[in-house]
């Protein structure tokens, strides 16, 4: 099936630089061929977490001096929200890196490394 898909697109291609009255309908100013690496792209940054858990605790701080013993009860709530927001974190990545169907770039490229795409044009 997957070869099917290649010669269909190399059909195309073909046809495109193929002449028409005298005149290509393409032409390439590089290499029709693919890279053997992709581009690193950073990751989506997500939404800030467990602001107003931070904000309660600066205030008991600034109530208090910045004294931690008096806030213990805030802090503990800050760092519980933390290590919610943190274990979510962790299940959505492991669920969006094996479901997704895509690779990370750095996975992409070790296999474009092993098997390099074939430097000809069509």
């Amino acid at each position: 099936m997957a070869a099917l898909g290649g010669t269909s697109i190399q059909e195309k291609v073909s046809r495109l630089l193929s002449k028409r009255n005298g005149k290509p309908v393409l032409k390439p100013n590089k290499a029709l061929v693919l890279r053997d690496a992709v581009t690193s792209r950073k990751p989506k940054k997500g939404e800030a977490t467990c602001i107003t858990e931070l904000s309660v605790m600066m205030a008991c701080w600034k109530q208090n001096n910045f004294v931690d013993s008096l806030c213990s009860k805030e802090m503990g709530d800050f760092y519980s929200c933390v290590g919610e927001a943190q274990a979510s974190m962790k299940k959505t990545f492991g669920e969006t890196s094996l479901q997704g169907g895509r690779l990370q770039p750095k996975q992409t490229n070790a296999l474009l490394k092993r098997y390099p795409n074939q430097r000809f044009e069509i």
